[in-house]
């Protein structure tokens, strides 16, 4: 493959690539010198591993600034963690707001729960993918339970008011539910000041760990209301057939993803060291410099929000008279630029931003990719959309 054709990374919003330095690493040395598992062997090795998951579920408090590590609680990943929530704990009569950009990790289990007599309503969201908290408090009843919202949209990358949102949830006393797939790592969220009861997160993307590695963040007051959705073995109690109430241990059951968790441990460290603050900057300045460059191209529109103000480095074009998937296969193809087209498991959203059916071509950088990968990115779209002119 020659230089033009190495291949580029655009694709971070599905997954991180390359993960943060030392993940590798770190599991490869888990994998080969003793993966003990933790809560059950009663010999040194076991307890040196419990000691780095304990120092991860730290580390993920500090990030989201929880009051106790213990409330720290590992899943497979997000839509697990959602599915904790939304099939664990909502019940028959239940109302439930989302916005307009919802993934289907929370539609899908929503879906599910209207069979159980739980209902939901959409909050007004505009074409840009925009939110306001004003509209929440106007659309709370008595029996709405909880509020769910993701922190930045997996489509078009629009943040959404979370802190305005929270303290109105608060203030009702409606739960308060944020996913982070696409901010954790890239927006700073302190989940006391935002008013979050749970906030479930992904270990592979903004957090630059091993996929299979997620989890969640639990209030107080949640905590006392809620049941686990899975029950098992803990290695804890085990004289009782009962699920413990103490955390975590209420609500992991079974063997952990050791791995995954020793991986993000490893990421995490270097996100403390790098800072969250200086990649969001690195990543919006890639933003900023696509969408300057991306506009001065005919025939490309830019779903959502126009500028890198209010959003995460998500980019969703719609290429207006042309087949998307066959750009994207494209731009593979001949340029070795790898997206992801389609409806990125958001079809509301895409309703939402008028791209339904068809999707688009999205792009997420990371502070990995250069300016110089963009403008093979750029160069590549105008050949095929203006030179070509054959999509």
């Amino acid at each position: 493959m020659g230089e033009e054709k190495a291949k580029i990374y655009f694709d971070n919003g599905s997954t991180s690539w390359p993960k943060a330095p030392g993940v590798a690493e770190a599991v490869g040395r888990l994998l080969t010198e003793g993966a003990f598992n933790i809560n059950r062997g009663n010999y040194e090795e076991a307890y040196e591993v419990e000691a780095a998951v304990l120092d991860t579920r730290e580390q993920l408090a500090r990030l989201f600034h929880a009051p106790d590590s213990r409330r720290v609680i590992f899943t497979p990943g997000i839509t697990h963690s959602l599915n904790y929530f939304i099939r664990g704990f909502l019940k028959r009569g239940d109302h439930v707001l989302v916005t307009g950009m919802e993934h289907n990790a929370v539609m899908r289990p929503l879906r599910c729960m209207e069979k159980e007599g739980v209902t939901w309503e959409c909050i007004p969201t505009d074409r840009a993918g925009n939110v306001r908290s004003a509209d929440v408090e106007g659309m709370i009843r008595k029996n709405t339970r909880a509020v769910i919202v993701l922190h930045a949209s997996n489509v078009c990358g629009t943040i959404v008011p979370v802190e305005d949102i929270g303290r109105i949830c608060r203030e009702r006393g409606v739960f308060f539910v944020v996913d982070t797939a696409q901010s954790a790592g890239t927006i700073p969220l302190d989940m006391e000041e935002a008013c979050v009861d749970f906030l479930a997160f992904t270990g592979h993307k903004g957090l630059l760990g091993p996929q299979g590695v997620g989890g969640f963040l639990i209030s107080d007051s949640l905590d006392e209301q809620m049941e686990p959705l899975i029950a098992g073995g803990t290695g804890s109690i085990s004289d009782s057939l009962d699920m413990p109430r103490t955390l975590p241990d209420k609500y992991e059951s079974g063997t952990m993803n050791l791995p995954g968790i020793i991986g993000l441990h490893a990421a995490l460290s270097y996100l403390e060291k790098t800072g969250v603050e200086a990649i969001r900057r690195r990543k919006l300045e890639l933003t900023g410099y696509f969408l300057e460059e991306v506009k001065k191209i005919p025939g490309v529109r830019i779903a959502g929000r126009q500028g890198t103000e209010g959003r995460v480095a998500v980019v969703s074009l719609d290429l207006e008279g042309r087949d998307n998937a066959v750009a994207a296969f494209r731009l593979e193809q001949e340029y070795g630029i790898m997206t992801r087209v389609g409806l990125h498991c958001a079809p509301m959203a895409h309703r939402t931003l008028g791209t339904f059916p068809q999707g688009t071509v999205r792009f997420a950088f990371s502070a990995s990719n250069t300016e110089e990968e963009i403008d093979r990115c750029i160069r590549a779209l105008r050949g095929m959309l203006i030179e070509k002119n054959y999509i």
